[in-house]
């Protein structure tokens, strides 16, 4: 018998197909674009979204050769914050505005100033910013009105696609504590935000937990997918709280850092709670499991910037070596000593969430001198990225319930020594890395063998993860960063009366370029 995660991601979907024991049998995944046509538009075409859904299931399916009758259950992870507006004929009337668009970044501060964003933060976990469905759905009320007064529902593209799965409009809890609209005391939606909107619960999906199980499948996808019509299909929950199952960091004082494009800092957590401050959301796990954290814009995407800007003759040299041009970066960083000779990265080149839920910050190097070449830049880069993961970690550090007695290491930038050991330093903490890869993907199996009455509890997720040799602090650099680490934080802070002034020259001017 089998079991498949499917993972509906912001560049692709992919689904893996595991047999019992947790081993990959099968990994399919299809990509798709983001639209930008304006710096502060993302967008995708729902649709092909759903196609990638289909696609994958069948091919894995097709591809390992399982049978319509042992596909045990589909479960479910997906990215947060989309918002997607349907007609009365149940069609899309936009695309899925991601997480990544920022149109209504002045409504993010006009929620702050005027309707007391901080208290609608403590009821909903989201923190305000340009990235929730709230910030969106004001911006479209009072800019697209016409758009929003057609809609019938308002949803997000987990939603979406189970609607096209089963003719029904539900939304989990994970995706709904996501919002900004939902109520993460009560379960419900937050009567006050949707007063705001002028909106009623009759807009929404309904609220389902995490494990909700669904069958039913309309015959043609199912046809399509290989799979029976009464298949499960687990709801499940956010890409984010499922990769802290996925690897094996969901027990009390242990934390997940994820660095891929993006990153975030997580920690599972057994009942709801919020930052007095806003720094850090709290989206559901299940209805009895939270997961406190950060999420950061810039993670991987600033050692992409630092690629294609600064090092056209690494990257042929890679070429020519047939090794990833990363990889030299890396090796480059290498022989700079830590702090970067007091050069600093602030890394802000698409905004920033955690801790800052800013959208007008903006990247800098502070501490340039004529000594300074190339490499310096690189590493600061590198070390910029982790400095600001740390500040997150140092709001989370308050919030928890026990102390920190793990870190574990995901994503694309867990690949790299050099960056592993920077975490170890910076963080002052033994930092481990998982073996296990599809975390989400790995996190939604799990949770559907709950759901579903297969296993227990989550504790056997420990026997489907392995482990490399952990990174343990070097003393000599930890000093050096204590030092500096500090001065990273007060050029931040003096910088942000500013942002604003440079982003909005920036809009002004953009496009202007000859």
């Amino acid at each position: 018998m089998y079991m498949i995660g499917v993972d509906i991601g912001t560049t692709s979907t992919k689904s893996v197909l595991y047999n019992q024991t947790g081993e990959i049998i099968s990994i399919q995944h299809k990509e798709y674009p983001l639209l930008t046509p304006h710096s502060d538009i993302a967008e995708q075409n729902p649709n092909e979204i759903f196609d990638a859904v289909l696609k994958t299931i069948g091919a894995v399916i097709k591809e390992s050769g399982a049978l319509k009758d042992e596909i045990d259950f589909v479960s479910f992870s997906s990215a947060m914050h989309s918002l997607i507006l349907m007609d009365e004929f149940h069609k899309p009337l936009t695309n899925s505005i991601t997480w990544a668009d920022n149109r209504s970044f002045k409504y993010s501060e006009l929620l702050n100033s005027k309707y007391n964003g901080l208290e609608i933060y403590k009821r909903t976990g989201t923190p305000i910013h340009p990235m929730s469905p709230l910030s969106k759905l004001m911006w479209f009320k009072h800019e697209e009105g016409v758009n929003f007064n057609k809609a019938q529902k308002f949803i997000g593209i987990k939603g979406y696609i189970f609607y096209k799965l089963f003719n029904r409009y539900v939304e989990d809890y994970s995706i709904l504590s996501a919002t900004g609209l939902f109520n993460i005391k009560t379960l419900d939606y937050d009567e006050e935000v949707l007063k705001l909107l002028g909106l009623n619960k009759d807009y929404f999906s309904k609220a389902v937990d995490t494990t909700e199980i669904i069958t039913g499948l309309n015959a043609e996808y199912a046809e399509q997918m290989g799979l029976n019509v009464n298949t499960p299909f687990v709801i499940g929950a956010s890409d984010g709280v499922l990769s802290n199952l996925g690897v094996d960091a969901f027990k009390p004082g242990e934390v997940a850092v994820t660095i891929g494009t993006s990153g975030a800092i997580r920690t599972v957590i057994d009942e709801p709670k919020t930052d007095a401050h806003g720094r850090l959301f709290c989206y559901a796990l299940t209805k009895d499991k939270w997961v406190i954290g950060g999420p950061v814009n810039n993670g991987g995407v600033v050692l992409r910037w630092i690629r294609d800007e600064f090092a056209s003759s690494e990257v042929e040299t890679a070429k020519r070596l047939g090794i990833d041009s990363y990889e030299v970066l890396t090796k480059i960083a290498e022989r700079v000593p830590p702090a970067s000779n007091g050069l600093i990265f602030h890394p802000f080149l698409a905004g920033e969430r955690a801790p800052y839920w800013n959208a007008n910050v903006r990247g800098s190097f502070f501490g340039l001198t004529l000594s300074h070449k190339k490499e310096h830049m690189i590493r600061a880069a590198l070390e910029g990225v982790i400095f600001n993961l740390y500040t997150v970690f140092i709001a989370l550090s308050v919030l928890m319930d026990d102390e920190v007695k793990t870190l574990k290491a995901t994503g694309g930038f867990a690949k790299s020594a050099l960056w592993r050991q920077m975490m170890a330093d910076i963080f002052e903490h033994e930092v481990i890395v998982p073996e296990s890869v599809e975390s989400s993907c790995l996190g939604a199996v799990t949770l559907g063998q709950v759901a579903l009455g297969l296993k227990p509890d989550f504790n056997h997720i420990s026997d489907m993860v392995g482990v490399t040799k952990p990174h343990q602090p070097m003393y000599k650099n930890v000093l050096i960063y204590r030092e500096i680490l500090p001065i990273y934080m007060k050029v931040t802070n003096q910088l942000m009366d500013v942002y604003l002034d440079m982003a909005n020259f920036q809009r002004n001017h953009e496009g202007n370029e000859k």
